[in-house]
C-alpha cells in the first residue's frame, strides 16, 4: 500500500462500505420480516383488541405509562400487566374502575377516565394482547 491516501482510495473506500452496509440491511430486514409472523401475536388482534388500543390513544395512556419500553416512564410498565395481575382482565378492569375521582392527595395516581364497560373490557383486552407478545424480554426491567 503506497504511503499517500488518495482520493480514489477514499471513494473507493466509502463505496465499498455503502454497499456492504446496504447489503447488511437488506439481510436484517429480511430476517425480521421472517421471524415478525412467529413473534407479533398477530393472530389474537380481535376487533376488541383493536377498539382497545383506540381507547388507550384516545385516553393518551403512553404520556404516562410505557407499553414494552415506548412511552413514559411516569407510571408503571404494562407490557406484563396482564401478568402482573394474575392473568385476568377482570382485575385489569376492576383497577381502573377503583381509581379515585379527585386522585390521592400528596402522590401521583392513575385518573378516573370513567370509562364505559365496553372501553374497560377492550382496554383490559388489549393489555392482555401486548403481554403475550414475544419481545425477546424487552424492556429488561420489568417484573413479570
Amino acid at each position: 500500500m503506497s504511503e499517500k491516501f488518495t482520493k480514489s482510495m477514499a471513494r473507493n473506500m466509502f463505496y465499498g462500505s455503502a454497499v456492504f452496509f446496504f447489503l447488511l440491511f437488506l439481510a436484517l430486514t429480511f430476517d425480521t420480516s421472517k421471524a415478525l409472523p412467529e413473534r407479533d401475536n398477530r393472530e389474537a388482534i380481535t376487533p376488541e383488541v383493536a377498539r382497545g388500543k383506540t381507547v388507550w390513544e384516545e385516553n393518551n395512556c403512553v404520556g404516562c405509562h410505557s407499553l414494552l419500553g415506548e412511552g413514559a416512564y411516569f407510571a408503571p410498565e404494562l407490557g406484563n400487566v396482564y401478568k402482573r395481575f394474575g392473568n385476568s382482565e377482570e382485575a385489569i378492569i376492576a383497577f381502573i374502575k377503583s381509581r379515585p375521582k379527585e386522585g390521592i392527595p400528596g402522590r401521583r395516581s392513575m385518573p378516573q377516565f370513567n370509562l364505559s364497560e365496553e372501553d374497560l373490557k377492550a382496554v383490559a383486552a388489549f393489555l392482555k394482547y401486548a403481554s403475550e407478545i414475544d419481545a425477546a424480554g424487552w424492556p429488561p426491567n420489568i417484573q413479570g
